[in-house]
């Protein structure tokens, strides 16, 4: 599990379908060792702070495994960090990664805090209009690490498991429940059972869990 590509940018303007919008979603990979705060990256940001950033979406993390499927679908030769991913990993897929789990990369401790959502800025990006219903239906989401302990990391850094959460949902079974599954009660409650679960999806898993009554 090796971080890849270590990809960082701060928010511009950029205009997507004749609309102007500001976008953090174009990174540059970067071979500088960079500081990680409870906010993210030095030299990062998002443009959208109602939907991205925070502390439970502090580092997006997309698989560079995913990459070949994305190309041979689309007809494409992706750029690096494609899905704006602030690390491209490799070894790391979403059926295996479960909410909460702990990981440390180099001297930062970092956490799995929920799927990452793909939004209409990626459609954008990859001139794709029907993106977001082909990312949620091959499960190749990517997922967000919130900062237990602040560091600096690299690329290259090992990505090293430190603890596995107890609960044993992975993105892979939150992903399913939340876009094909929304009436299963009890995977509802699975993943309500996380303590690590970020905020939003919380709070949209418990108005699943309302319309289950």
């Amino acid at each position: 599990m090796i971080i890849e590509s270590l990809n960082i940018g701060l928010p511009k303007k950029e205009v997507f379908y004749g609309r102007e919008m500001t976008t953090g979603i174009f990174k540059t990979a970067t071979d500088s060792s960079l500081s990680l705060s409870a906010s993210g990256f030095e030299g990062d940001g998002v443009g959208d702070l109602r939907h991205h950033g925070g502390g439970d979406k502090a580092v997006c993390v997309y698989s560079l495994d995913h990459y070949p499927y994305w190309e041979k679908l689309l007809r494409i030769t992706l750029p690096g960090a494609a899905f704006g991913e602030n690390l491209t990993v490799s070894g790391l897929h979403e059926k295996d990664v479960c909410i909460g789990d702990i990981y440390e990369a180099g001297s930062a401790l970092l956490q799995v805090s929920q799927p990452r959502q793909p939004c209409g800025t990626l459609s954008a990006r990859l001139g794709t209009d029907d993106m977001i219903t082909l990312v949620r239906d091959s499960g190749f989401t990517g997922f967000y690490f919130r900062v237990l302990r602040t560091g600096r990391v690299n690329k290259g850094d090992q990505l090293q498991l430190k603890e596995k959460d107890k609960n044993l949902v992975t993105v892979a079974f939150a992903n399913s429940i939340y876009y094909h599954q929304r009436t299963d009660c009890e995977g509802i409650e699975r993943v309500l059972a996380v303590d690590a679960l970020s905020a939003s999806w919380r709070k949209s898993f418990l108005e699943l869990k309302q319309a289950c009554r």
